[in-house]
């Protein structure tokens, strides 16, 4: 038993000398990626580490999820797009329901609950001039490329909607319209 308490000593002793060395100096590192970042440069060029976070994806790639919109941003795609653009989903219970979730959340604040350009931004005199939606002649298609490019004050919301979800605020739209011409 005394053989265990000189060695429990002994080892003590040991532990305190090594636990009290000049901590000015660095100890011994067990897991040294966690001392020592690795260091990522974030415009990289390919060949220069090996790997980029900030490199161009290749010519004509399509990002997942994304739906190739052929009009480009001007008044002549605008009328091409406002006569041969058509929604491609199933006019039903379900996309009218999940557009007027999405038009709640990005068009009432403008254009208002009832689509008559009442929306609290203009009740509040913030904008100005926000039309009703029976007042325009619009289309499916000329619906999609507002939502999609902007027009006037109002910025492009394609970036914040899914293609399904501006197809679905695009019948949400043309209800409220429907609703309004009654």
């Amino acid at each position: 038993m005394r053989k265990y308490i000189k060695f429990s000593i002994a080892l003590l002793v040991l532990a305190t000398i090594v636990s009290c060395s000049d901590k000015r100096e660095r100890q011994l590192q067990y897991m040294p990626d966690m001392y020592v970042a690795v260091p990522y440069e974030a415009d990289a060029e390919k060949g220069n580490t090996g790997a980029s976070s900030n490199m161009k994806p290749v010519a004509g790639t399509i990002a997942r999820g994304n739906v190739p919109y052929e009009y480009a941003d001007t008044n002549a795609d605008y009328e091409k797009a406002k006569t041969d653009l058509k929604s491609p989903l199933v006019q039903d219970e379900a996309n009218l329901e999940q557009g007027k979730k999405m038009y709640t959340i990005y068009c009432v604040s403008c254009h208002g609950k009832k689509g008559d350009g009442n929306g609290y931004l203009s009740q509040a005199d913030k904008f100005a001039g926000i039309p009703s939606y029976k007042d325009r002649d619009i289309t499916e298609g000329s619906i999609y490329h507002v939502i999609m490019y902007g027009k006037n004050l109002m910025g492009s919301h394609s970036s914040q909607l899914t293609n399904k979800e501006r197809w679905q605020i695009v019948q949400y739209v043309g209800q409220l319209r429907n609703d309004l011409l009654k």
